[in-house]
């Protein structure tokens, strides 16, 4: 794994994201998420995941730098993947906690919004959200859906329209994220979440988990075909193109 560290406890299992300081989603990544929790969840012994980041980062979403480089085939081929793996979180049957590190936007936020409980590093300085259209990136229905599942339809359609990021504090209140910690402790509150899932009868957890979402995955496009192509040609369209060659090289020359 080069973008993934994988740490096994005795029941459940810790999905660290190591891709650089800021865990940019790039289709490397995607990849490996993909295999990573198809094969946690076929494994019999792994009863439950955490997903998490580096301190100050959860992920800071699409590594538009790489991405902005990408030909036609190959962005049409990210936005299938990136699409495929959120279906794949989302739908994901064992218990699956968040520990946000840090900053959570957009991307970061996608793979957030898939877990059961997302417990977020306190501190006004991070952020988390579904902000694509302030980036120019078409959002999706499936990730619509499950804004609202968490939030209430009103509240996701005023922050989704809005491209808003949220503070902690704005998350918690909003219903998006379960609770705040220090940094330090992020992790060890989604383990003390995790071992009382332990607790349980899986079989009954994974049943009651399936009829707690059954509302939501209903209304899941599997296909999602619109979407991607809607995405994959807005992605060409010339002056959101411009925009993204400002943000590339304006960040490029930060660094």
């Amino acid at each position: 794994m080069n973008t993934l560290e994988i740490t096994y406890k005795k029941e459940y299992v810790i999905v660290q994201m190591n891709r650089g300081k800021v865990n940019a989603i790039n289709t490397e990544m995607v990849k490996e998420l993909a295999d990573t929790f198809h094969d946690l969840e076929k494994n019999v012994e792994v009863k439950g995941v955490i997903l998490t980041g580096q301190p100050h980062y959860f992920s800071a979403g699409l590594d538009l730098i790489e991405l902005y480089q990408y030909d036609k085939n190959q962005i049409t081929h990210f936005f299938k993947i990136f699409g495929a793996l959120y279906l794949q979180l989302v739908q994901f049957k064992k218990p699956f906690i968040s520990a946000i590190t840090g900053h959570s936007p957009a991307g970061g936020c996608v793979l957030a919004v898939a877990s059961d409980n997302r417990y977020m590093a306190e501190g006004d300085k991070y952020v988390i959200g579904l902000n694509e259209v302030a980036v120019n990136i078409q959002i999706s229905q499936n990730l619509t859906e499950a804004y609202a599942f968490w939030m209430g339809e009103g509240l996701a359609s005023r922050y989704i329209l809005e491209g808003k990021l949220l503070t902690g504090k704005q998350a918690l209140n909003a219903g998006l994220v379960d609770e705040l910690v220090p940094l330090k402790n992020v992790l060890e509150r989604a383990e003390q979440q995790m071992n009382i899932y332990m607790r349980a009868d899986q079989e009954i957890l994974i049943n009651t988990k399936a009829k707690l979402r059954k509302h939501l995955w209903d209304k899941l496009d599997l296909n999602a075909e619109t979407s991607l192509k809607e995405a994959s040609e807005l992605w060409w369209k010339p002056e959101i193109r411009a925009k993204m060659k400002a943000y590339v090289e304006s960040f490029s020359s930060k660094k």
